[in-house]
């Protein structure tokens, strides 16, 4: 949820996340242990899992190269490649990185607005981000689709909640009595156990309902009172209505998403956000993904508990009958997690190597592409630039035989990273695509500073990229084709 962060949706969403931590797990399956699969549902009375309908044969998966820098930039103006080298070249550089938010301030202080916006639409604006506005963004898309790509857009304008108060607002709640997650598990007994296991303590439509009031919703274990009482006694009503016309605004866009046959995913946020934005993102779940997966929740596999997390939803969506959607990541936040863990005072939430995080991701992403292949009924995006994660992906699916024409899985790298990775996949066939952000040039500069800040250390490893973009350069250049309009 690539968004401006108020105060009332703060709250929110906190009180949201501490719903979650204190009884939505109690609706989890209850005996799934750490590393393992969930049970498998029953079958009407015989008790065995249904077995889907063969697939139709459709011949071998193609076969992909990701070593020609000629197909892989094929889309790309020589202009295009230059800019490339210059600024994957500055993103490698540390110093420039880890003090990139001082640098951008300087720059528009030095040059004043109007050069310092055409600078940056000349080297990192233009690399990262489509343009301005929907408008500005339609012939980027269009070129992309003519070579298989396709486009998640988002219009990154965002805010991040600074450490500081992230802490004061975390112990705002500790001063509230919420009960922790152990110490309220008990109080929920198996006659407050619906049949799918799951105590429900928010219901979507009554969460878009008008007539209802959000803090009347919002309940939480009190540890001294042992009772469900309301978290948040004091939005005002205006806070209230801007709450309601939130959620109801991402019921339209679902519904929306439902009509025209596109797909609406939910980016992950930090670990103080997200329990709350994925509750909400089941909630859309289990209400639009019953035909088709509408609703794509995102998964963070540098955490420690993304498997827990993955098996649990795709558990659910079994239990329940929906069509369970997930975008995998390995994780933005890491040094703002750990610094605030050690802070606080909690466990670091996050894999300890980047090696784990790539055995999390690995273990998450197979154990959903085993789920497709015995239910057909999930779908996976695999959101990485690491070109041997996707070559991991490409033999599973056709150990498993999942074929690229169900589209059950598809593939996700940021525009302006890892083209020898995207348009390889979509000439091939494979449903890709390119993470779109848009927007002003001042507002998206945070999202530019995040994402500088995230992918340093790929873009310090990403020398295969730079080398393929040199090679094509100078084959053009040998070629004389440097000029041409179709190199």
């Amino acid at each position: 949820m690539a968004a401006r962060f108020g105060d009332p949706l703060r709250r929110f969403l906190y009180a949201v996340r501490a719903l979650h931590a204190t009884a939505a797990r109690v609706g989890a399956p209850r005996s799934v242990p750490r590393g393992t699969a969930p049970p498998l549902p029953a079958s009407g009375k015989g008790g065995t899992r249904p077995v889907p309908p063969p697939v139709a044969s459709r011949g071998a998966a193609p076969v992909v190269d990701f070593g020609d820098p000629q197909e892989a930039f094929r889309s790309k103006s020589s202009a295009e490649l230059l800019r490339g080298l210059v600024v994957l070249g500055l993103c490698a550089v540390g110093p420039l990185v880890e003090h990139n938010r001082e640098l951008l301030q300087l720059g528009r202080r030095v040059l004043g607005q109007a050069l310092f916006e055409r600078l940056m639409k000349m080297t990192f604006y233009g690399q990262f981000v489509a343009g301005e506005d929907q408008e500005a963004i339609k012939p980027l898309i269009r070129r992309n689709r003519a070579f298989g790509v396709g486009a998640v857009l988002d219009y990154s304008v965002e805010e991040d909640l600074s450490p500081a108060r992230a802490e004061r607002q975390e112990l705002a709640l500790a001063k509230l009595g919420i009960a922790t997650k152990a110490e309220s598990q008990h109080w929920f007994t198996g006659e407050n156990v619906g049949e799918s296991g799951t105590v429900d303590l928010l219901d979507w439509n009554s969460l878009i309902d008008s007539r209802t009031k959000l803090s009347k919703l919002l309940l939480v274990p009190n540890i001294k009172t042992r009772q469900l009482e309301p978290l948040l006694s004091h939005f005002t009503e205006e806070e209230e209505l801007q709450m309601k016309r939130m959620l109801q605004r991402m019921d339209v866009l679902a519904k929306r998403a439902t009509e025209t046959g596109v797909r609406l995913m939910v980016d992950a946020e930090q670990s103080y956000f997200q329990p709350a934005i994925s509750r909400l993102t089941l909630e859309m779940q289990r209400r639009f993904n019953r035909e088709r997966a509408v609703i794509f929740n995102t998964h963070q596999c540098y955490l420690k508990e993304a498997y827990d997390n993955v098996s649990v939803d795709v558990e659910l969506s079994r239990r329940e009958g929906w069509h369970f959607g997930t975008k995998l990541v390995r994780g933005a936040y890491m040094d703002q997690e750990r610094e605030r863990a050690a802070k606080i005072g909690y466990e670091d939430p996050i894999n300890p190597t980047y090696e784990k995080t790539n055995e999390m991701y690995h273990r998450c992403l197979d154990y959903v592409l085993e789920e497709i292949k015995h239910s057909r009924k999930a779908n996976v995006m695999v959101a990485t630039h690491n070109e041997d994660t996707v070559k991991f992906t490409l033999r599973r699916m056709m150990e498993l035989g999942i074929h690229p024409s169900e589209k059950k899985v598809c593939f996700g790298q940021l525009l302006g990273m890892c083209d020898q990775i995207t348009f390889p996949l979509g000439q091939a066939g494979f449903p890709v695509y390119k993470y779109v952000p848009y927007g002003p040039v001042d507002e998206v500069l945070p999202y530019l500073s995040r994402r500088a800040q995230e992918n340093r250390g790929f873009m310090q490893r990403a020398n295969q990229e730079r080398d393929l973009l040199w090679r094509e350069f100078k084959r053009r250049l040998f070629a004389g084709t440097i000029f041409s309009t179709n190199p």
